[in-house]
């Protein structure tokens, strides 16, 4: 996890260096007038963008994670194809959808925002969660309930810790998706790295559009490799754990 956290450390010190983004654009584009985006520094755009991301991304892994694990119970198997219909229902509105639905009953900002990006996030961590706890060995669930666990001790003690870094993975991909969708959300005005990119469309300045696009994939690839440390971390601890079963 060092690399990662270097990797974080140094995205930070990069979007907080304006001039160092002004003589970058201004190298690239050297005609151009309006190399930064006016309304806000490009840090204070990575906050932005973070809060959007943070926010929805925690309601995906929780709505994820809990019908993932209600489906891969006895009480909820019969609804399995259900949730999975209603997952993949929810990812084929596309943002600006969600969005005119959902402004005139939450207004504009971050509401109608964070409600589009949980719904696309929602399917990769629901998907792994039932392949991780579903892929579990047979001979570990019986060595656990044979041993007197209960099934909320048995899953919150082995199937889990098991299927963590499957969990993990679906997470990872949950995340730099809302990292890319998160853009639009700048439609209704939630800020982030899309108002700089529709501030530069809008108004012919390519800098602008250019800087929003730089410090989304910038952050796309540092929260890449800070949750794939972590998935890495997790297999490790899921293969020590298995061999001592």
């Amino acid at each position: 996890m060092v690399w990662p956290g270097i990797a974080l450390a140094g995205y930070i010190a990069i979007a907080a260096a304006s001039p160092l983004w002004r003589a970058l654009l201004g190298g690239l584009f050297p005609e151009e007038s309006r190399l930064l985006y006016p309304d806000a520094t490009p840090l204070a755009l990575v906050g932005q963008h973070l809060e959007l991301v943070a926010i929805s991304s925690v309601l995906s892994v929780l709505a994820g994670l809990a019908l993932g694990i209600f489906v891969t119970r006895p009480a909820g198997a019969d609804y399995l194809d259900v949730v999975g219909d209603l997952t993949n229902l929810g990812q084929t509105f596309p943002p600006v959808a969600v969005f005119t639905l959902a402004v005139p009953f939450l207004g504009f900002g971050l509401k109608p925002t964070v409600l589009a990006l949980a719904l696309y996030g929602v399917l990769p961590v629901l998907q792994n969660t039932i392949a991780g706890l579903g892929a579990l060995p047979a001979e570990v669930l019986e060595s656990a309930t044979g041993v007197g666990m209960r099934p909320a001790q048995r899953l919150l003690r082995v199937e889990l810790p098991l299927a963590a870094p499957v969990i993990m993975a679906g997470v990872r991909v949950s995340v730099i998706v809302n990292v890319a969708t998160a853009t639009i959300g700048a439609i209704a005005g939630a800020g982030g790295f899309g108002a700089p990119i529709i501030n530069g469309l809008v108004n012919m300045a390519p800098a602008v559009t250019l800087e929003g696009a730089l410090l989304a994939a910038g952050l796309a690839l540092t929260l890449d490799a800070l949750l794939g440390g972590a998935e890495r971390a997790l297999a490790a601890t899921g293969d020590r754990a298995s061999a001592r079963a």
